[in-house]
C-alpha cells in the first residue's frame, strides 16, 4: 500500500503524453498537467540537495500514523467520540423518554378510552406498537445524532484514512482489506450503517468479509444493554470507590473483545468459505481540511441518522404488537410468553441465560433497544411479581438500579447471568434492520443467512463454554 502519490509516475506519463501529441496540439492541456504533476512531485518528494522546509500536513502524519504514536492516538480519539456520544445522549434520551413515554403514551391510553376502544386493541396501538416505537426512538436517535456528525467530521477533516492506514496491516493480516477500518468503526454507531459503510471496498470477497464481521461492533442499540448490566452486577462487585471504574472497564473490554472477533473470523472466512488473494490498494491520504458543517450534518442527519431511524422504527412496530400479544393471550392459563420462558429455561441454563433472556431476543430482534425493557417485563410476568410495571406485555424501565437489581434477582440472575448476557449482546444475530440493509447491499439469501447465523452459533458456543468453566470452576 502507498500512502503517498506516485508522482514519478504522474510525470512519466506527462512527458509521454507531450511527445505524443506534439507541440503544437492541445499543448496548454499537457502543460498544465505537467505543472500539476510536478508540484505533487515538490510536495511529495524530498530531495537531498534542497533544504528541509515545514509541511503542517506531513508533521501531522508523522504523528497520527507512526507506530509509536499512530494507535494510542486513534484509540484516544475515537474512545472521545464514543464517550461524547454516550454522555452527551443521556439528557436528550431522558428528554424524549419523557415526552414519549410519560407524557404522549397516557395521553394516547385517555384517547382510546374516549373513543371506547376495547381493551386490546388499545393494547396492540398504545402498550405494544406504539411503546416499542419511543422505546426506539428516545434510546437510537439521540447517539446517532450525536455520533454520526461527529464521524463524518472526521471524515471531512481528512482522519479517517488514516485510521484505515494504520489498521490496513491488521486486517491484511487477517485476509481483510484494510478500508475495512472504516465500515467497522462506523458499525459502532450503527451495525446497518456499518453495512452501507463497506461500498468503499471495491473487492466484493473483501466486502462481504467486512459486511459478515461488522455485527462484532457494539452499536449504539447495545450500549444500554451493556453498561446496566456492568454497573448492577460488575460494578457491585468491588468496592464502591472502584465500581465506576470497573463498570467502564468491562464495557470497554467487551468492545475490544468484538474488534478482536472482527479480526478472527474475518481469518477465519478467508481462510474457508471466501478463500481468495488479499486485494492491493493504493491509498492517498487526502490534505487535512476545514470540516464543511452544512455538508456534514445533511450527510450525518439525513443519509444516515433519519434513514437508518425509519428502518428501526418500522420493524420496531410489528416486535411491540408481537410482545405485547405473546404476553396476553393465553393457553391452558399460561400466556404464550410464559410458556416460550417455560421451554426454553433449559437450553437458557446451558448458556449461563435464562429464558426470559432467550425469548427478549427473539421477539427483539427488530430493535436492540427494547431489549432491557422487554426483559424487565417479561421478567416481571414469569416471576409473577406485584406492584412492579404496568401490566402484561407493557415495557417499562426504572431509574433506581437498586430495583432492577432486586428484578433481576427475583428472576433467578447471577453474575454468570450478567457476564454471559454482556458477551451474548456483543455475539448474537445482527437485528432485523442490519438483515434487511445486508440482503440489500448484497442480493444474497446466502450471505444474509451467514451473515444472520454465524454469530448467533458464535454466541452460543461462547456463552456455553463460560458456563461450562464457570461451573466447573465452582464460580456459581
Amino acid at each position: 500500500m502507498s500512502a503517498q502519490p506516485a508522482a514519478a509516475d504522474i510525470l512519466k506519463t506527462a512527458g509521454n503524453l507531450r511527445r505524443e501529441v506534439g507541440d503544437g496540439f492541445h499543448d496548454h492541456l499537457v502543460e498544465a498537467l505537467y505543472t500539476d504533476a510536478a508540484q505533487i512531485a515538490d510536495r511529495a518528494v524530498t530531495r537531498p540537495d534542497a533544504p528541509p522546509r515545514f509541511d503542517l500536513d506531513r508533521a501531522i502524519d508523522r504523528l497520527v500514523t507512526s507506530r509509536t504514536w499512530g494507535f494510542p492516538i486513534m484509540v484516544l480519539l475515537l474512545t472521545g467520540v464514543f464517550w461524547l456520544t454516550i454522555q452527551g445522549a443521556n439528557v436528550p434520551s431522558q428528554m424524549l423518554a419523557t415526552l414519549l413515554l410519560d407524557t404522549v403514551h397516557p395521553a394516547l391510553k385517555d384517547l382510546g378510552a374516549a373513543l371506547s376502544f376495547p381493551w386490546w386493541l388499545s393494547g396492540v396501538l398504545f402498550d405494544g406498537a406504539y411503546l416499542a416505537m419511543a422505546w426506539v426512538v428516545s434510546v437510537m436517535l439521540p447517539p446517532m445524532a450525536i455520533f454520526f456528525p461527529m464521524f463524518t467530521l472526521l471524515e471531512d477533516f481528512g482522519y479517517l484514512p488514516r485510521v484505515a492506514f494504520n489498521l490496513d496491516r491488521l486486517f491484511s493480516r487477517a485476509g481483510a482489506h484494510g478500508k475495512q477500518a472504516l465500515s467497522m468503526t462506523m458499525g459502532f454507531g450503527c451495525n446497518a450503517a456499518g453495512v452501507v459503510a463497506t461500498r468503499v471496498i471495491d473487492s466484493p470477497r473483501e466486502r462481504l468479509i467486512a459486511i459478515i464481521t461488522n455485527n462484532f461492533a457494539v452499536c449504539n442499540g447495545r450500549w444500554p444493554t451493556l453498561i446496566m448490566v456492568s454497573t448492577i452486577f460488575i460494578g457491585s462487585a468491588v468496592p464502591a470507590a472502584l465500581a465506576g471504574l470497573v463498570s467502564a472497564l468491562a464495557v470497554v473490554g467487551i468492545a475490544v473483545l468484538g474488534v478482536l472477533l472482527t479480526f478472527a473470523v474475518s481469518w477465519f472466512l478467508s481462510r474457508t468459505m471466501l478463500k481468495g488473494e488479499a486485494s492491493v490498494f493504493s491509498l492517498e491520504l487526502p490534505p487535512y481540511r476545514p470540516p464543511r458543517i452544512l455538508q456534514t450534518l445533511y450527510t450525518s442527519l439525513i443519509d444516515r441518522t433519519i434513514i437508518v431511524l425509519w428502518r428501526a422504527v418500522t420493524m420496531s412496530v410489528p416486535a411491540g404488537i408481537a410482545i405485547w400479544l405473546i404476553s396476553n393471550v393465553s393457553l391452558g392459563g399460561q400466556s404464550i410468553a410464559e410458556h416460550l420462558v417455560t421451554g426454553l429455561d433449559g437450553f437458557g441454563w446451558l448458556l449461563g441465560l435464562n429464558g426470559v433472556i432467550l425469548v427478549a431476543y427473539i421477539v427483539a430482534i427488530p430493535a436492540n433497544e427494547i431489549i432491557i425493557p422487554t426483559v424487565l417485563m417479561l421478567t416481571v410476568l414469569a416471576a409473577g411479581l406485584t406492584g412492579v410495571g404496568e401490566g402484561a406485555g407493557v415495557m417499562f424501565e426504572v431509574e433506581s438500579n437498586t430495583t432492577i437489581r432486586d428484578i433481576l434477582n427475583a428472576g433467578g440472575w447471577t453474575t454468570l447471568t450478567a457476564v454471559n448476557l454482556m458477551l451474548f449482546s456483543l455475539i448474537h444475530n445482527p437485528c432485523s434492520t442490519t438483515i434487511l440493509t445486508i440482503y440489500n447491499e448484497t442480493k444474497s439469501k446466502k450471505w444474509t443467512a451467514v451473515a444472520t447465523l454465524l454469530p448467533l452459533l458464535l454466541g452460543f458456543a461462547v456463552t456455553l463454554t463460560t458456563a461450562t468453566l464457570a461451573r466447573a470452576l465452582g464460580l456459581v
